[in-house]
């Protein structure tokens, strides 16, 4: 029956659709994971989710069985064999300790692992079922993201076809096609937005006597200074940001030791830039949540996780491209920042770093959960659009000129 329900595309948990697609926070570029969306029978509301203050019932997930070139292959030698329980999680490989900037496109892994045996732990938000008839909500594990960034990410031939073909051909299995969309198929009323994994290790030793004073950057950058499109922001803040001594703002690639030197930069800052790059969002983000230095966002088109529970203004900063490149207008504002203000951000900070972990077994509001709430809380449109599907004999006939 799997092939008479809806399909919805999933570019990778950063966002469920209607169609349901889940992508990377703002990147509308690549697609991830994807979602089918069953018939409108399996998606009407138990009793039990009706009325009241209880808590919903986990959503009820069904996972396609895709061969492993579509996901755990991708981990290369070894990957295929399978692994005990103790040495791996849910009887298959753990993710590699040494894929290094590469654990930022993991999403689908620790969303497949979540509906593995022993996957989810209190506060499970998504449980899997084996009949696609009690479904809300269909899985399709296909690495995309990591398969886009591995095969694809210079979009030269033969390694690009590699990705499109594990495209295609995933679609096929699944009777659906979730291939690269246009960016303007993308829009946020049927899309779930997702963070990236961090790769740098989470703060959790952050308690000094004045958090302020105990770091005594005031703004950090460290990355590529070199990017396309709205990233050609980065170059031109170099140019503006290498005059001040209390800025740090260096041009470096995402090796192991790039990395650490990165994470010491940011838990001895107080502000962390995230300007755009090929993409308006990156895993620099969420790398300095966890590191409870303070998001400093210069972008004029990114959207961000969650954010219909979590407020970003309480613990982020954010810059227009034109206001950051204004000389001495974000420096002088950073440097003017109240200490008091300062520190209530660094604590919530701390307070809502949790929502950006990725485990196993997941643990109630970390990251995976609120994915998967996050998609829980797209059926009621996908129930609307279904249901007037049905019945309108000219679809949207108000947005139709007469």
């Amino acid at each position: 029956m799997a092939n008479t329900k809806a399909i919805a595309s999933v570019a990778a948990l950063l966002f469920l659709l209607v169609s349901f697609s889940v992508f990377f926070s703002s990147d509308l570029r690549s697609p991830f994971s994807s979602f089918s969306l069953p018939s409108s029978a399996s998606l009407r509301p138990r009793c039990s989710d009706i009325g009241g203050g209880a808590r919903p019932p986990p959503l009820r997930v069904f996972m396609y069985d895709l061969p492993r070139r579509f996901n755990l292959g991708m981990f290369g030698r070894g990957a295929h064999r399978e692994v005990p329980a103790a040495e791996g999680v849910g009887g298959f490989p753990p993710w590699p300790k040494t894929s290094g900037l590469k654990k930022q496109h993991s999403v689908e892994y620790w969303m497949m692992v979540s509906l593995m045996p022993g996957g989810s732990g209190e506060g499970a938000e998504a449980v899997r079922v084996l009949d696609g008839e009690e479904a809300d909500v269909f899985f399709v594990p296909f690495f995309s993201s990591l398969s886009f960034n591995t095969h694809g990410h210079n979009m030269t031939d033969p390694d690009t076809e590699i990705d499109r073909q594990l495209q295609v051909n995933a679609s096929i299995l699944v009777v659906a096609d979730f291939g690269r969309y246009p960016r303007n198929l993308a829009f946020l009323g049927k899309d779930v937005v997702g963070p990236y994994v961090h790769v740098v290790d989470s703060h959790l030793e952050d308690d000094p006597p004045d958090p302020f004073e105990s770091r005594p950057t005031l703004l950090f950058f460290r990355g590529r200074t070199v990017r396309k499109d709205e990233g050609i922001v980065r170059s031109k803040l170099a140019k503006i940001l290498k005059e001040y001594d209390d800025v740090l703002y260096e041009d470096s690639f995402a090796t192991g030791e790039g990395i650490k030197a990165s994470s010491q930069g940011m838990r001895s800052s107080k502000f962390c830039l995230h300007p755009a790059g090929d993409t308006p969002s990156s895993c620099r983000l969420f790398d300095a949540i966890v590191s409870h230095c303070v998001p400093v966002i210069v972008s004029d088109r990114i959207e961000l996780p969650f954010e219909d529970e979590i407020d970003y203004s309480e613990f982020s900063l954010f810059f227009s491209a034109e206001e950051a490149l204004r000389p001495g207008y974000m420096v002088g504002q950073l440097r003017q920042f109240q200490k008091e203000r300062w520190i209530l951000m660094w604590r919530r900070l701390k307070n809502i770093s949790h929502h950006y972990e990725f485990q196993y077994p997941t643990r109630e509001e970390d990251a995976v959960n609120m994915i998967w709430r996050q998609i829980r809380h797209k059926l009621p449109a996908a129930n609307l659009a279904v249901h007037r599907n049905r019945r309108l004999k000219i679809p949207d006939w108000w947005s139709k000129k007469r």
